[in-house]
């Protein structure tokens, strides 16, 4: 099938150039000058005149909870729901019931997505003391990474002791992403609060979690990955210290440790639990707004080398529990891109650097094959927006199972139009297609 997007203005690497596209089949055939070729040929026409064509987002953190916990998600209603967002890839976490923790429950994984899934997919495995052997046999061109649970974890995901991590990064020879809390430091800081007999609320989450407890686990995870030249990538980076840990004087293809923000460690302070309580309460905890103009900051200076939405849906009725027994995490694959877009609206990014960190980035930090770009011979991964179009969040317009959102009752300042994966249109107008066109993702690594 044939299918040209004419007089569109592309955002890739750095440029915005108007242009026509065509796709053939799965693949980015043509980029030319608006009419250069004869649309009579093509299949089906649409007309990009004033609109953005951006690479499709490749998000690299997302909890889509199946199997085991799909009362809250699963990896077909959360996949529709990224598609809806301009997702096109996801990279899912392995705290899962049970957990991914061996090849044949990666592969069940692999296999259900394969089914149903809307976009793209691939899956992390999970680090437990006692499965190093696994770990160390990936196949590095076929699983994202290994996932470490440094804290924020339970069972035997749940990776804190140092002579076990030592083991983990001296033997894992792909990459590994982090969850980087120190749960000693956590469990003091509610003891004290808890000494007060103060009654706790989601406003107390960032003094629970708080800037010391993260560093404390980041600090000690970049000393590891150095002593033993590990591939690190740190997930959610949520405070201004943190940020020393990294730098930007090294080209991404040569960095050994990177970073990832979060959409709501970008979006989201601790001034918002007055009204959101328990659903912006995630871990790492949303802090302050300090930390979140650091971290703002480090995106655009280069020293965080990803965004990502860690997606990680509850239902209301477990977010509406007290605040110690409410679960952390909230949905966010959905309105990822336009709450990005609301603040290149404010003046906070520009579209490039966007563009940049949700696609180009992460394909080339991964070593994705032949996605995250707009370029001949590439996947047609491929989301449409208009940057003068609107779109409010309301209860009916979600497509996740749980049925909120943070974002509920904001209107955000541009649209998604349509996503493509692999050449097919999932998501058109407001509406999903019902095509499962996710492919797993595929890497190019030595």
């Amino acid at each position: 099938m044939k299918q040209v997007i004419k007089n569109v203005t592309i955002v890739n690497e750095g440029e915005q150039l108007i242009k026509d596209l065509w796709i053939e089949n799965d693949i980015i055939k043509f980029i030319v000058e608006p009419n250069e070729m004869d649309h009579q040929h093509a299949d089906a026409l649409f007309d990009g005149t004033g609109k953005y064509l951006l690479p499709g987002l490749i998000d690299d953190q997302v909890h889509f909870r199946e199997p085991g916990l799909t009362h809250k998600g699963d990896i077909s209603t959360e996949s529709a729901a990224a598609a809806a967002g301009g997702v096109t890839s996801y990279m899912e976490m392995p705290n899962t019931s049970p957990s991914a923790v061996t090849h044949e429950l990666l592969q069940a994984k692999f296999d259900r997505a394969e089914e149903v899934s809307t976009v793209n997919y691939n899956f992390f495995m999970g680090a437990t003391p006692e499965n190093v052997k696994i770990l160390a046999e990936i196949n590095p061109n076929e699983i994202c990474g290994v996932k470490i649970f440094m804290g924020s974890s339970t069972g035997n995901l749940l990776v804190n002791k140092k002579d076990a991590l030592e083991l983990i990064f001296s033997e894992v020879k792909t990459l590994i992403a982090t969850h980087c809390e120190d749960d000693e430091i956590i469990k003091f800081n509610l003891n004290q609060l808890q000494a007060t007999n103060t009654e706790l609320t989601a406003a107390h989450h960032p003094i629970i979690r708080n800037e010391e407890a993260c560093y404390a686990s980041s600090s000690m995870a970049v000393e590891l990955a150095k002593k033993h030249d590990a591939r690190l990538h740190i997930l959610h980076i949520s405070t201004a210290k943190e940020l020393e840990l990294f730098d930007n004087d090294l080209p991404l293809s040569e960095k050994r440790i990177t970073a990832e923000a979060c959409i709501h460690h970008l979006w989201f302070t601790d001034e918002d639990y007055a009204t959101k309580g328990n659903y912006i309460k995630w871990n790492p905890a949303v802090k302050g707004v300090f930390d979140r103009m650091a971290i703002r900051e480090a995106v655009k200076d280069g020293r965080i080398d990803v965004i990502a939405t860690d997606h990680a849906p509850h239902t209301t009725e477990e977010k509406e529990q007290e605040f110690l027994k409410a679960p952390s995490g909230g949905p966010l694959v959905q309105h990822s891109l336009l709450a990005l877009l609301d603040l290149v609206n404010q003046g906070i990014f520009d579209i490039e650097t966007v563009v940049k960190k949700t696609s180009h980035a992460v394909a080339e930090m991964f070593q994705i094959d032949r996605r995250g770009f707009i370029r001949e011979g590439y996947y047609a991964d491929l989301v449409l927006v208009d940057l003068n179009e609107t779109t409010q969040v309301t209860k009916e317009s979600l497509l996740y199972k749980c049925k909120w959102s943070p974002f509920e009752g904001h209107t955000f300042h541009s649209r998604v139009l349509s996503t493509w994966c692999n050449g097919q249109l999932v998501y058109h107008n407001g509406l999903l297609t019902g095509i499962k066109a996710g492919n797993p993702l595929r890497f190019c690594r030595s």
